[in-house]
């Protein structure tokens, strides 16, 4: 899956967790761009990207991401891993 496709995929999980059809997704986008991206929304959206795209994601991963486009680039980096895994 490609960065293009995994950002694609998170503007509908975002629109979802925060019932907004009109949010766009850019990579510089961070928590202070989004009204209402507060610590439980948080918990929200790592809940649904874990479930969307089969994952799951660390605690301590989760720490360094600045902006979505470092979410998507996780995202990227945990579906090659388990792509790589399944084909063995």
């Amino acid at each position: 899956m490609t960065g293009p496709e995994v950002m694609e995929r998170l503007n509908t999980v975002f629109a979802d967790v925060f019932r907004r059809d009109d949010l766009v997704l850019e990579p510089t986008t961070t928590a202070a761009d989004v009204p209402g991206w507060d610590s439980f929304r948080q918990v929200e959206i790592v809940i649904a990207v874990e479930r969307h795209f089969q994952i799951r994601l660390r605690t301590r991963e989760m720490v360094g991401l600045t902006n979505v486009g470092d979410l998507v680039d996780l995202i990227v980096s945990h579906r090659t891993a388990s792509h790589r895994t399944a084909s063995r």
